[in-house]
């Protein structure tokens, strides 16, 4: 309890202020997201506002933000619109009801994210290799980029005679865009030189705050939150406490056919949502000095998912570039999340009106700075001191999450360098031969497992060999079920000809396994008594001295 109260109120002020920076930039990101999953944008809102409240009070990782993210949206984009297309075939009365199998699929990817913090996967993160880190911050500062690049645009809702939305596209141009760009430079500019004058004041939110007092003062026509969103359809940012949905029950069928619809799309988004929330959990560790929990992460998160399904919100997880926010405005504890949450809350409730008028501007020269503080530019100056299996995993991951996603990305990166550590393992076995008295030994150097097979099987000359072999294992350690297989299959190459064998060093594991496949081995390994390099200190006193070797 102690340290869960010390976690909270780290620095309260700092946290504080945080959050609130967090909030603000959270809006424009979860409306884009909202508009690309085609679902109202209060719906993704209220969604950002449970789970980042969930997740920040039980989360595993003080600091970290989560909310309504666009990896899990994206999942959600062609499950909504097939959903709408079931309603109709099976003449179902409800015009949205892609909207009610999407909650259905939020609660069960909220389930799978327990069972995954229930049965410890997420300990499985710290497997992900340093370089698929880098390339995942890479690759997720381009993708933050490009969406905030967007940004420099209109959209235009079309409405066809069957009741689909297209968006139109047209990018600003003339003095629009030049006021646009004057004022995204000026909120990065406020930021750099903030700090230098005053550190105590939040760079980010006085950013904010400046430019939008410009903008209403000057009167100028820019786009604004409240533009934004009519511009995507939406009826401006207002809305209601969020209430469990009732409608949910009444009109969504309850069978096998909706379970194996809703499934693949949880299991992918689930799969997508603690990828990224462990990976952003890893960075605010190494930005932090601090570890976190990515078990009670994962849990976390899988609660705050059932619950925002629950109460007709959509899905979420970390979130990599308000997480940094709050990170460089000095937010550490979970209270930086819980009063993002609520001021994310306070803000659809009563402050509607005048987030409608932050222009789009500011919040796109805060999310510019936090791409150039997330992209790993040492990176660049390590490729080529790095190994070039690393270099190209780096990159690999980086373009590989531009182009398809997150989690892609990390399956490919980690797939990758576990070939390459499997092919810079299978070449470094090696065997050295001694013989004496007419004994032959094989001392056999590096690990012995699926990929180091074939090369160890070069090693030996079985029809030229003496009649008595040794192989020493003093060196090496076999590490699976085709390692000893390997050896069973030499052995008995060997026993073909009438040569016997001996082998020497084996581990406890690999011998009980050999003697189990065949009890002849049991004749053939040879107790460890004379191991020259392991000694059983009987005198201490003699030890001390440097009397054991």
């Amino acid at each position: 309890m102690t340290k869960y109260l010390k976690q909270l109120t780290t620095n309260p002020k700092n946290d504080i202020l945080a959050g609130m920076t967090v909030s603000l930039a959270m809006i424009p990101e979860v409306v884009a997201f909202a508009f690309v999953a085609q679902i109202d944008p209060l719906v993704a809102l209220s969604g950002a506002f449970i789970i980042g409240l969930i997740t920040a009070v039980f989360g595993g990782r003080p600091g970290l933000i989560s909310g309504a993210a666009g990896a899990v949206a994206v999942i959600f984009v062609h499950m909504i619109q097939l959903g709408h297309q079931k309603g109709m075939l099976f003449d179902l009365p409800i015009e949205n009801m892609g909207y009610f199998y999407l909650l259905a699929a939020v609660i069960l990817m909220g389930f799978i994210q327990i069972l995954a913090g229930v049965f410890k996967l997420g300990r499985f993160v710290r497997l992900i290799p340093y370089p698929v880190m880098l390339g995942f911050v890479n690759g997720l500062a381009i993708v933050i980029f490009w969406a905030q690049v967007k940004m420099f645009s209109h959209k235009t809702v079309q409405v066809s005679a069957s009741g689909v939305k297209n968006y139109i596209t047209s990018f600003m141009s003339g003095t629009e865009l030049y006021t646009m760009i004057g004022f995204v430079s000026l909120t990065m500019l406020i930021i750099f030189v903030l700090p230098k004058i005053n550190k105590k004041l939040p760079a980010s939110l006085m950013a904010i705050l400046i430019v939008t007092i410009l903008v209403i003062t000057s009167g100028l026509d820019v786009s604004t939150v409240g533009s934004y969103i009519r511009e995507g359809g939406g009826l401006g940012l207002k809305g209601e406490f969020p209430t469990p949905n009732m409608e949910l029950w009444q009109n969504l069928p309850f069978n096998l056919d909706t379970l194996t619809f809703v499934l693949p799309f949880a299991f992918l988004a689930a799969s997508v949502g603690l990828i990224e929330s462990l990976m952003t959990m890893n960075l605010v560790d190494e930005l932090t000095d601090t570890r976190g929990d990515g078990n009670r992460e994962c849990i976390a998160q899988g609660v705050g998912n059932i619950t925002s399904g629950l109460l007709g919100g959509t899905g979420g997880c970390g979130m990599i570039g308000q997480t940094v926010i709050n990170i460089n405005a000095k937010g550490r504890g979970r209270l930086s999340g819980i009063i993002m949450a609520l001021t994310l809350l306070s803000f659809i409730l009563f402050a509607d009106k005048y987030i409608e008028q932050v222009p789009i501007a500011a919040l796109v020269g805060v999310m510019f700075v936090m791409v150039l503080e997330t992209f790993a530019w040492s990176s660049i100056r390590i490729l080529r001191k790095i190994p070039r299996a690393d270099a190209f995993v780096l990159i690999a991951v980086s373009i590989v999450t531009v182009v398809f996603d997150l989690a892609i990305a990390v399956f490919a990166g980690v797939i990758i360098s576990a070939l390459v550590f499997a092919w810079e393992n299978a070449i470094r076995i090696r065997a050295r031969k001694r013989e004496k008295d007419g004994v032959l030994t094989y001392e056999i150097w590096g690990p012995l497992f699926f990929g180091s097979v074939n090369v160890f099987n070069e090693k030996f000359d079985v029809k030229n060999d003496p009649k008595y072999i040794e192989i020493d294992f003093i060196e090496s350690r076999v590490s699976d079920h085709s390692g000893l297989e390997a050896i069973k299959n030499i052995v008995n190459k060997y026993n073909d000809l009438g040569k016997e064998v001996k082998l020497k060093h084996l581990s406890k594991d690999s011998k009980v396994l050999l003697m189990k496949a065949d009890l002849k081995f049991s004749k053939m390994i040879v107790e460890d008594i004379d191991d020259p390099r392991y000694h059983l200190v009987e005198d201490p006193e003699k030890f001390k001295k440097g009397l054991y070797e």
